[in-house]
């Protein structure tokens, strides 16, 4: 299998990688960029975990074979807090939205990816933008308030 060199924006940065036609973009990100944060769940899409942000929209990684993001701009969890932590990471920290940790960077990414697109969603906006992403441990109340409050904070720094 030989391999193409895949060239895309990471975290803002430019990127070149070298992927074989099957490598898939969680795979790539996690073992050869070495950005674990983003997480290798059910592998089929449905349980949320590897949730990237690609051209401004939420995906599953796990479904994205790298080849699809040449000339794409991609956003892992490490990229989210550059000096700071981001607005949705405080929350998620401050109201007790994580627990034990495996589902988070998924939220925080599907949280944000929503915030970026509407900064004053409703509670229904909310759930239907983390609706595929699962939490096993703290249900989904605090992620859901958690969420709320970034969109405050983001809508009073204006």
């Amino acid at each position: 299998m030989s391999l193409k060199m895949l060239k895309f924006t990471l975290n803002g940065e430019p990127m070149e990688v070298p992927v074989s036609p099957s490598d898939m973009l969680v795979d790539v990100l996690r073992d050869k960029l070495e950005l674990t944060g983003t997480k290798k769940g059910c592998g089929e899409g449905e349980c949320g975990a590897c949730t990237v942000i690609m051209n401004g929209k939420a995906v599953a990684s796990c479904l994205v074979p790298a080849l699809k993001a040449m000339g794409a701009e991609v956003e892992t969890v490490e990229g989210v807090a550059k000096e700071k932590a981001h607005p949705v990471q405080e929350a998620f920290m401050d109201l007790g939205a994580v627990q034990c940790g495996f589902c988070i960077p998924g939220m925080i990414m599907s949280s944000k990816a929503l915030l970026d697109e509407n900064p004053k969603p409703s509670k229904e906006e909310i759930r239907e933008a983390i609706s595929g992403n699962i939490c096993r441990c703290t249900g989904y109340v605090k992620i859901e308030k958690a969420v709320e409050a970034a969109a405050q904070k983001l809508q009073e720094r204006g």
